[in-house]
């Protein structure tokens, strides 16, 4: 057991107070080892939640009388080339459309955003705020207006979260209602992605937001814990936001924020995969790194108001709380000490001119880039895998897409570490995918 090995290690160098090359080296090892251990460790249940998912089946909800009214609320800057797409998707759902509002929020829009959405028929309003910059803020605004024409937000049943660039499956709204008369009151719903075969950044994105629904929310919600919301394509119970009078989360993970907030609370988010929807995934690479930077910044911004509350939960036995520690915390911490690790030994190296001692360290790196690549396949390879005949993409673009998922899931540790030491803020995501269903089916090739 190489545990063993590397305190036998540690106490030679002790009695002999100095350090070879050859032992520097299998030092670091020997602690890069270590860490990977701790990452199996802490995400053991993930792996399990990815296993069971080739054999259990999504829950079934039975046909309801369709009399819940839904408000679907969307938040939209600049969103020209595809707001009109959703609102058309909306008014195409086979849910009793006398039951379907429409509410858009044009937030600091330059373009004619606005009159789009008001023109396919959604209640318009909109927002210029240069200092409250943000998702979270758009959606409080506007939940605030709803509550202000309604004089409650439990006039409707719930309310549906959707991005400006998504699409919705025609029975979308028909199965959401299904699951939330079941009982549920927050719903997550399986997330799709309308620009697969773009390139490998987009192909990248989603193959993680596929293995996020078919390999961790499903299982999830088939074992009775927790899911959480990410981002679009969620509904919540108007009770919930009349209780906290209208949307109040403003990280730069707004989110995560909302689903650790409620799972303190008590709450349980259900997850619906009959429920299908689409979004569309940046192809820039630098437009990723800003999105991405934003993810990390708001997961140790969650993290930091949030751990108290996590930490009593699993006190509590809440292994919900568990899963939003293990989602937020340990993959970023062991790979940023796996990077300051080897970059510091490399820097130690060449400054007192130790270099017989890099050709091992490099090779110690490779051996831990390689390991991580080949656990980040696994991971794309089983979400192609489960979700494979719902990707938009030929059978080639699909397997090519598990091959390079790696790289990009790589990529975001040198951006995470990055944004620990910058001002990290909302941008714009550019989106001009402007299709419709049909043009969604029609990117899928034959083999």
């Amino acid at each position: 057991m190489f545990i063993k090995e590397f305190f036998e290690l540690c106490a030679a160098i002790w009695q002999s107070g100095d350090i070879t090359p050859i032992q520097a080296v299998d030092l670091i090892g020997y602690l890069n080892a270590i860490m990977g251990l701790i990452f199996g460790i802490c995400y053991s249940y993930q792996f399990f939640y990815a296993f069971v998912s080739f054999f259990i089946k999504p829950k079934q909800y039975p046909a309801t009388k369709q009399q819940n009214r839904y408000a679907i609320l969307i938040s939209a800057r600049n969103e020209k080339n595809v707001i009109g797409q959703l609102i058309d998707s909306v008014h195409g759902q086979d849910y009793p459309r006398e039951l379907i509002d429409i509410y858009v929020v044009a937030d600091n829009c330059t373009d004619n955003t606005a009159e789009i959405a008001a023109s396919k028929g959604a209640f318009v309003y909109e927002r210029f705020d240069k200092t409250k910059i943000g998702k979270g803020y758009a959606m409080e605004y506007l939940t605030g207006q709803i509550r202000a024409s309604k004089q409650s937000l439990t006039y409707y049943s719930a309310y549906l979260i959707l991005d400006a660039d998504n699409l919705l499956e025609p029975n979308y709204l028909t199965e959401m209602d299904k699951c939330f008369s079941a009982g549920n009151r927050i719903i997550t719903s399986h997330r799709n992605t309308k620009n697969f075969s773009d390139n490998w950044i987009s192909s990248s994105y989603a193959l993680w937001f596929m293995h996020e629904a078919r390999n961790l929310q499903m299982p999830r919600d088939f074992f009775g814990t927790s899911c959480n919301v990410s981002g679009t394509g969620f509904m919540v119970h108007s009770e919930i936001f009349e209780k906290q009078g209208g949307w109040k989360h403003f990280l730069l993970t707004e989110d995560l924020e909302f689903s650790v907030d409620e799972i303190i609370k008590g709450e349980r988010i259900a997850y619906c995969d009959s429920a299908m929807f689409y979004d569309e995934q940046p192809v820039k690479f630098m437009q990723s790194v800003k999105q991405r930077e934003r993810w990390a910044k708001g997961y140790v911004q969650v993290l930091c108001r949030h751990a108290g509350g996590l930490i009593k939960g699993i006190f509590k036995g809440s292994f919900a709380c568990y899963d939003m520690i293990m989602s937020i915390m340990p993959a970023f911490v062991v790979s940023i000490a796996c990077v300051l690790l080897n970059s510091v030994a490399a820097i130690i190296a060449v400054a007192t001119g130790n270099f017989a001692f890099l050709p091992g360290l490099a090779l110690k790196i490779g051996e831990l880039l390689l390991s991580s690549y080949f656990v980040m396949f696994l991971v794309g390879g089983i979400a192609a895998i489960t979700d494979w005949h719902n990707i938009k993409a030929s059978t080639g673009r699909k397997i090519w897409a598990t091959f390079t998922f790696p790289i990009f899931m790589l990529t975001f540790i040198p951006i995470s570490i990055g944004a620990l030491f910058k001002r990290v803020g909302w941008a714009p995501i550019e989106h001009n995918a402007a299709l419709t269903l049909e043009g969604v089916n029609k990117n899928q090739k034959k083999k």
